[in-house]
């Protein structure tokens, strides 16, 4: 539908009648709104004949415009023009009850506890993630605790001592010197009383202990290598290669070469022996039953029965001198040879 266009003004009435109409008083108990004109409410609004613009065509006249004009009403009046009641909590004579303490607390109740739960709403993925953190803390705290309640009781209490790594000592002499730790939870070992009862073992040069649950304890041992008897004043003693004393007897004990060393434990003579005879394999350092060594440069080995000296020299390159010997042994054992120069790794004599 085409939308018409803008009424024409309406004609006004002369000034005496509008001059009459403002002196007119308003219906009685209308009030008129600050800045309003007075309108009288018994008067309707009549439509009035006009002719449309040329070519403009109106298919129905606007309701709104024939729509009576009501009149403005002031707060707390009726349309008939009588008061209202005054709102609740206000002073006046419609007899309302008055706000009390009680009432302002409940309010303030009400108003926390939906903010809680709004509050509640929005954090609840933040309060589940905090509780999956919370029982996996938890768990790992209960574990631990019971893996210590668990250790130090006497479910695992030593039950065997058990020695391992020994060839001179007597794993058995070991065992019994340690059986002051047994009853005693494997946490618990008391690694000083351990270290006390070994160090009467002077073969001992290295140890370490081992916890086989449930009731196993293990101890590995490193010893010392014997490599020779010295002769003191006391008898013959055996040394490692530190010069470590390991026993002392009257007589040479069998199977343990004599060592003939100017400046005895503390020269350099004796540590370049030392590092020969450590570097030996087991099948020559057995048939060795001499070593003499007046500087570091003049290592000299004598084995077994036939006497065969080996001139080792200096204790450098004692590996391969080791396996070159080895070597040469096989092919002209000693019994047809009466020494072995391995000075020169790299061009051995035989005599």
């Amino acid at each position: 539908m085409r939308r018409p266009s803008p009424l024409p003004p309406t004609a006004r009435p002369p000034a005496d009648e509008r001059a009459a109409g403002e002196t007119s008083e308003p219906a009685t108990g209308a009030r008129v709104a600050p800045g309003a004109v007075p309108v009288d409410a018994s008067r309707e609004l009549r439509a009035e004949t006009f002719e449309p613009a040329p070519g403009v065509t109106i298919s129905r006249p606007d309701e709104a415009l024939l729509a009576p004009v009501i009149p403005l009403q002031a707060p707390g009046e009726t349309a008939g023009g009588e008061d209202e009641p005054p709102i609740d909590g206000e002073s006046g004579q419609g007899g309302a009850t008055p706000i009390g303490v009680r009432d302002v607390w409940r309010a303030a109740r009400a108003r926390r506890k939906a903010l809680r739960a709004e509050v509640r709403r929005f954090t609840v993925r933040q309060r589940r993630r905090r509780m999956i953190w919370i029982g996996v803390a938890a768990s790992l705290l209960l574990l631990v605790l019971t893996t210590l309640a668990a250790a130090y009781s006497p479910l695992f209490a030593v039950e065997k001592v058990r020695v391992v790594g020994t060839s001179l000592l007597d794993a058995g002499a070991v065992e019994d010197a340690l059986d002051d730790q047994l009853g005693t939870p494997l946490p618990l070992v008391d690694e000083s009383a351990v270290k006390a009862a070994l160090i009467a073992f002077p073969l001992v040069q290295s140890y370490s202990l081992e916890a086989r649950p449930p009731h196993e304890l293990v101890v590995r041992i490193v010893e010392r290598l014997p490599i020779g008897l010295l002769e003191t004043d006391a008898g013959f003693t055996l040394v490692d290669a530190a010069g470590v004393a390991l026993s002392t007897t009257e007589s040479p004990a069998p199977g343990r070469p004599l060592l003939s060393i100017q400046g005895g434990t503390t020269s350099s003579a004796f540590d370049a022996v030392g590092e020969v005879m450590r570097a030996l394999p087991a099948t020559i350092r057995d048939q060795v039953t001499a070593v003499s060594a007046s500087t570091p440069d003049d290592v000299t080995l004598t084995l077994g029965g036939t006497d065969t000296q080996v001139i080792w020299g200096s204790a450098d390159e004692s590996a391969m001198k080791a396996l070159v010997l080895e070597k040469v042994m096989q092919s002209r054992p000693p019994e047809s040879v009466t020494a072995y120069d391995v000075s020169s790794p790299r061009a051995v004599v035989v005599r």
